[in-house]
This record gives C-alpha cells, sequence and structure tokens, in this order.
C-alpha cells in the first residue's frame, strides 16, 4: 500500500511538471508569437485580406499663355487581376485575349502568377471595359478588376507636338516640355485598400482605406496657340510647294525671351505617337538641327563691327566677284561682283567680299568676342531636352582663312535656337535674354512659381543695335529681303542660303538650307521670327525666294493679330530685287582624273552644277569638255569609275592631286592600293606621275608639297596654310 502512493506521488509530480513545462513553452511561443514576431505576422495577415490598389496621380494641364487648354488628363480603365481568386486561369484567358488583343498563353500565364496583383493591360476604351464587364457581371470570369487611370490627351493632337513633347504608359514625360517638367506635373500616387475574405470577396463594411492621389501642377506657357497656328500654316505651305526634308518656324518676344511660337515639319500625332516614325518625333531640330547659317550670320558679322567700330555705313568697298585670303578664292554670290558699293549696299546686296572685308579688320580677337557673347558654341539653357550647341572653331585654331569663312556664316555650325536669340539681342538694344518657354507654375488654381524673363548680358550697345536695324530694314526696302515685306510695318531682316555640310565633310551638291531672320517693327521690335528650309525640292533654293515670302506670310498675321499700328505711306518696293544669279559665260574647269569632292568644289567654284553619274572616287569624263564657254549654273555630268581594287592586280588610274594636303593624298592614293612618298610640307604642287597615267596597285607616287601662297607673300606659317587649305569649302552664301 505504502509503494502504491509513492508510485502515485511520482507520477502526479512528473504530470504536474511535464503540464507545467508545456505552459511555460506556450506562453514563451505566444510571447515570441506576440512580442516578438508581431508586426511581421501582423502584416502577412494584412497582405492576405488587404487588397492595395494603386490610384494614379492626374498630370497636371498644360495652358497657352492666355490661359488655352493644350493638354489635359481624361479618365480611362485599366485592367488588373488577383491571381490567387482566378478560378480557370486558361479558360479566362480565353475569353480575354481576343478583347484585349493579347496572347492567349502569355495571358494565362499572368492570371497564373503566384503573386496577389498583376497589371492585365492598361489605359483601355470604353468598348473594351465594357465587354470585360459584361464577362464579369455573368459569373465567366473571376479575379478580375478595374482602375481608373488617367491618360494624356493633347486636344490639337499635332499643334507645337516637338514642343509639348508626350508621355508613356505609366504617365512619365518622354519628350519636350512633358518631359523637362515631368516633376511638376506628375503628382503624387494615391492607393486603395480593401479587405477581402478567404474567397476573394470583399467584406462589407470592413476596413477600407483611400489615400488620395495629388494631382500634378498646371503650366502656363509662353507659346500662344493663334500665333503657333499662323506658323504651322505657313510651314504646311512651305510642305507642300517644295517638300523640304523639314522646315521650321521660330517667333520669339526680344525683350522677354519668350517662345510665342515653334513649329517643325514634318510633325507626329501626340495622341498616337506610338504609331509615327521615330525619326519623326525623336529630335526637335529647332533646338538639335546644327547648319551653317550662311548669310543670316552677317548679322553677328555686321554687329562686331559697328560696335568696335571698324566699320561705318558710308564706309565703301570695291567687289570684284571673289575675295583672295591667304592664296584661296572665296566667290560672291554675284558672278562678276556688285563693283564699288557703301557698307549699306553690301548689307542690301549681302555681298560676300564686302562682309569678309569687315571681318578681316574686325580680327579675330574681337571677332570671337562677339560670337561667344551672342552664345554661340554653347546652349541658350531653353527648357526642352536635347539641345545642341553648334559647333565654333576654338579661338586659338582659327585662321584668317577661318574668319573670313565665318564673317559669311561658313565653317560655323548653329542651332535655329542660337540664332534668333542672338539677333533677338540686336532688336531688344542690344540686350541677350535667356529663351523660355514656361511662364507659371500653378497648383490647385493659384500660382505657385511665376518664371521672370532673365537677363543674360549686354552684347553689343543700344546704338550700335539700333544702327544695325536700320540696315536690316534696307535688305528688306531695297535689297535681297524684299520678298519678307509686310504692307504697313518696318520689317529688317537677313536672308541666307547655305550648302548642307556631308557627313564626311565638304558640301553636298544640290543640298540646300534656305533661311531668313527678321523683326518688327523695327524701330520698336515686338517680335523676331527666324524661318528654316532644309534641302527643298524643284530648283528653288534661294533665302530670298522661299525664305523670305514664309516670314511675310507669318509676319503678316502677327504683326495685326498682336494689333501693333501701322506706319501710315509704307509701300511694297515697286522694282523687286533681283536674287537669281545673273547669267555670265564662265569656262568649265578640268576636272578629268580628279577625286569626285575635288572636282564638285572646282565646278561649284566657278558657278556651275555638277551631276555625278556612276559610282566611284575618281572623274573619268565630263560633258561639257574643259575649256567650254557655257552661261552659270550649266549642268556639269561628270562620269565616275571606281578607285579600283588593289587586291585584283589590275592597273588603276593616278588620279590628279594638286592642292590636296598630305593626309587627303594619302587617304586617297591608299584607297587605290597605291603609296605615297611626299616630298616638302602643305599642299601637293606636283607629282612624278601625271594624272591619268596607269600604274599597277602597290606603285610609289611621288608628290612634291608646297605652301598654298607658293608665289604669293604671306606672313602665316606653313603649318596655319594646310590648316587653312583643309578648313576651306568654297560655297555660295545669297
Amino acid at each position: 500500500m505504502h509503494g502504491t502512493n509513492i508510485t502515485v506521488r511520482k507520477r502526479l509530480t512528473w504530470t504536474f511538471l511535464l503540464a507545467s513545462a508545456a505552459f511555460l513553452i506556450l506562453v514563451g511561443r505566444l510571447a515570441w508569437v506576440q512580442f516578438v514576431r508581431g508586426d511581421e505576422l501582423q502584416k502577412k495577415a494584412l497582405e492576405v485580406r488587404m487588397r492595395d490598389v494603386p490610384v494614379e496621380a492626374k498630370r497636371g494641364t498644360i495652358y497657352d499663355r492666355n490661359g488655352n487648354e493644350l493638354v489635359t488628363s481624361i479618365s480611362v480603365d485599366s485592367i488588373y487581376c488577383n491571381p490567387g481568386h482566378v478560378k480557370e486561369p486558361q479558360d479566362t484567358a480565353e475569353r480575354l485575349a481576343p478583347i484585349l488583343d493579347m496572347d492567349v498563353d502569355k495571358l494565362a500565364e499572368k492570371l497564373a502568377k503566384p503573386s496577389s496583383f498583376e497589371w492585365i493591360k492598361r489605359k483601355v476604351d470604353n468598348k473594351v471595359a465594357s465587354q470585360i464587364r459584361e464577362l464579369q457581371n455573368d459569373g465567366k470570369i473571376s479575379g478580375i478588376g478595374f482602375v481608373e487611370e488617367s491618360k494624356r490627351y493633347y486636344l490639337n493632337s499635332t499643334l507645337a507636338a516637338h514642343v509639348l513633347g508626350f508621355t508613356g504608359i505609366d504617365n512619365q514625360g518622354l519628350i519636350g516640355i512633358e518631359k523637362s517638367y515631368d516633376e511638376e506635373l506628375r503628382g503624387e500616387p494615391g492607393r486603395i485598400v480593401v479587405e477581402h475574405d478567404a474567397a476573394g470577396r470583399e467584406v462589407p463594411e470592413a476596413m477600407h482605406q483611400y489615400i488620395p492621389a495629388k494631382k500634378g501642377s498646371d503650366l502656363v506657357l509662353t507659346i500662344d496657340e493663334t500665333i503657333q497656328y499662323f506658323v504651322e500654316r505657313e510651314l504646311d505651305k512651305v510642305v507642300a510647294q517644295y517638300n523640304p526634308k523639314f522646315t521650321l518656324g521660330i517667333v520669339m518676344d526680344p525683350e522677354t525671351g519668350e517662345i510665342l511660337a515653334m513649329g517643325t515639319r514634318p510633325t507626329f500625332d501626340a495622341n498616337n505617337w506610338a504609331e509615327e516614325p521615330r525619326e519623326v518625333w525623336d529630335k526637335n531640330p529647332a533646338i538639335w538641327y546644327n547648319y551653317e547659317p550662311g548669310s543670316t550670320f552677317k548679322i553677328i558679322t555686321a554687329s562686331a563691327a559697328l560696335e568696335e567700330g571698324t566699320v561705318h555705313p558710308q564706309d565703301r568697298f570695291y567687289d570684284p566677284g571673289y575675295a583672295t585670303v591667304s592664296g584661296e578664292q572665296i566667290r560672291c554670290w554675284k558672278a562678276g561682283g556688285h563693283g564699288s558699293q557703301s557698307f549699306v549696299e553690301v548689307v542690301e546686296n549681302s555681298c560676300n567680299t564686302g562682309f569678309i572685308a569687315v571681318g578681316l579688320n574686325t580680327g579675330i580677337t574681337k571677332f570671337y568676342k562677339y560670337v561667344n557673347a551672342f552664345g554661340f558654341g554653347q546652349g541658350t539653357g531653353i527648357s526642352l531636352p536635347g539641345e545642341a550647341s553648334g559647333l565654333v572653331i576654338p579661338e586659338k585654331q582659327a585662321t584668317n582663312l577661318n574668319l573670313a569663312c565665318m564673317s559669311i556664316g561658313q565653317s560655323i555650325a548653329v542651332t535655329p535656337i542660337q540664332l534668333i536669340t542672338a539677333i533677338s539681342a540686336v532688336a531688344n538694344d542690344g540686350v541677350l535674354m535667356k529663351p523660355h518657354l514656361v511662364k507659371e507654375i500653378r497648383e490647385e488654381g493659384k500660382s505657385a512659381e511665376e518664371i521672370k524673363p532673365e537677363k543674360v548680358r549686354q552684347v553689343i550697345s543700344k546704338d550700335a543695335a539700333a544702327q544695325l536695324r536700320l540696315l536690316l530694314e534696307s535688305v528688306v526696302a531695297n535689297g535681297t529681303g524684299q520678298g519678307a515685306f509686310v504692307e504697313g510695318y518696318r520689317i529688317g531682316g537677313k536672308t541666307g542660303t547655305a550648302q548642307v555640310v556631308g557627313e564626311k565633310g565638304g558640301y553636298v551638291s544640290g543640298r540646300y538650307v534656305a533661311s531668313f531672320a527678321g523683326m518688327a517693327p523695327v524701330d520698336d521690335p515686338k517680335m523676331v521670327a527666324l524661318v528654316v528650309i532644309a534641302e527643298p525640292q524643284g530648283g528653288q533654293y534661294y533665302g530670298g525666294v522661299i525664305a523670305a515670302p514664309l516670314f511675310q506670310g507669318i509676319a503678316k498675321d502677327v504683326l495685326r493679330y498682336m494689333q501693333l499700328p501701322e506706319t501710315p505711306g509704307l509701300e511694297k518696293p515697286k522694282k523687286p530685287y533681283e536674287v537669281e544669279v545673273p547669267k555670265v559665260t564662265v569656262t568649265v574647269p578640268n576636272v578629268v582624273n580628279y577625286p569626285v569632292e575635288e572636282a564638285l568644289r572646282s565646278l561649284q567654284a566657278a558657278g556651275l552644277e555638277p551631276q555625278t553619274n556612276g559610282e566611284g572616287l575618281i572623274v573619268c569624263d565630263q560633258v561639257p569638255k574643259p575649256g567650254a564657254r557655257v552661261n552659270n549654273g550649266t549642268k556639269v555630268i561628270l562620269e565616275l569609275q571606281p578607285a579600283g581594287n588593289k587586291d585584283s592586280g589590275e592597273p588603276v588610274t593616278v588620279p590628279n592631286l594638286k592642292g590636296m594636303t598630305i593626309k587627303e593624298a594619302g587617304n586617297i592614293l591608299e584607297s587605290m592600293g597605291l603609296l605615297l612618298l611626299p616630298e616638302g610640307s602643305g599642299v601637293a604642287f606636283s607629282q612624278d606621275v601625271q594624272p591619268g597615267t596607269k600604274l599597277k596597285a602597290g606603285s610609289t607616287v611621288k608628290v612634291t608639297f608646297k605652301p598654298p601662297n607658293y608665289n604669293n607673300s604671306s606672313s602665316q606659317t606653313p603649318a596655319d596654310q594646310d590648316n587653312d587649305i583643309e578648313r576651306l569649302e568654297n560655297l555660295y552664301a545669297d
């Protein structure tokens, strides 16, 4: 009996100890779950019960300067799924795919993903959303939901498209103002948190949380919708008549730097940008296109000279039809020259020879002072992505030949926005303003930030600017710019015509850029406009012929729209200025056995129009023959032949290397399988194997090089002279 009691007590003790241990373990586990992992487990429980649906912020509206809506956002449906609650992924995919125009297998894979939220398709139209809702209401699909999002809508989808830009599927700005001001326009997204039961059904009167999205800021642009329409209407006319590679127009308020209009053709539909060719919308030529401005740049040359006092309106010049600089001739656009003329007439006639003399008199140091001060070779800082900075030969490397070419708008590349900003400084009494496109940022209808005009610097004096404006007025009244005349208004401006520079250097035959830059009224300019027509077709390419009338069409409506008073007594010139080059007789130069680029330059310099036939690097024949007397502008057909295959063993024709640098001669001979043996420095003066001779590949041609002004006196070093020849490109201005 005694032993039995001891056994019972032992058992009770062990039971108590085991129960106590179990209790302590449970308490410890509870403490671990409650206090140590409580937050983590609570979060996981919420993830199972709660559905977090994103709410996209509505993007800010964009207005023109007068409060007209240009860009807004409209509400559309986006479709999502909770994969865990899709009962039949394959069947659901087969029902949805035809409606959504999606691949069935890819959609089924998305519906079966081990996640709590997946986008199916964003921003669908009302018809698609209605069809899916019908399937949902009929109980044929499950786990599919809708969320309201906003979609960008451009009220006039092609107006100012490159300026406004467009957005991506997530309402992120991709180009234009949409990209530059993406942070301000985007706003802050919100979300909706909804509790569901184990079957995926929304729990009535359960915990719901709505975190509202914050709408983005609105922008008020400097663009005037009406002026923008005037510009684009005129650009469409140019496209229909001349079919250029592209054309553009910019209108600026010179006193503030505000861009009133910026249009380009071709344009694109911003509402359907993904269906447009990338090359159309990828870059805005108004801020990106680097081109030689030709005679419009003579405004800068005249500004520098007038400010420095190196020229006066009454100074006289003589133009024989060309200027000789560093032993090289640069021709004026008028064969035979303009003869004796005052500086006023030099500007009116856009005389290359006169402006070269003015540039050389000003000097490299002073000339570059104004090139830099006007902002060339650097970005303007306009609030658009992708702005180019132009190309300017470094001052330390510049020679007199470079200076001569830059004085007439060659050997320098500018962008349209740089040029109009610089010319606006002349219109604004010599004060350079920073160009800008946004006037104001608004939040909830109230002004949050006002972007005020920003003065960059005083470039030239008020007196010099006023004097230059009068000279530019004479260009429109009596000179090459008569096509820009607007009855009742004092218009000042400058025409420009330049050849297109090829990708590998040199000028491309038959491809030109015509332009006109003007301002009005001259006594107190309220608008400055620049128009550029790149590579027009149909034979007309002079700025005075096709660009000046484009400016006129814009200026006529803009000046009246701005309600600027007319000046009585201003009538259209009775004798239009002869812009076309007069017909004169010239001698066809011999370019047989010349490299094709050298032949093209030689014929263009003679006032002839070269046309190539066949493929190759060397001219093997020409029609008309060398020495023939023909009118300037006559076509000269050049028959080309390949340089020859250096590995074929066939003999090759030795080209004429005269006038080439060592580098140029070496490259052309190497391409033909011949070797160069140079002697001396400078440019090719003579060669031991006559042009046209047949040689076996691998043979050596000895070439004697001498300074380009070998028979003339010069203070330049041979290195400078080599640099001159390499940079010299003869082209017609106006």
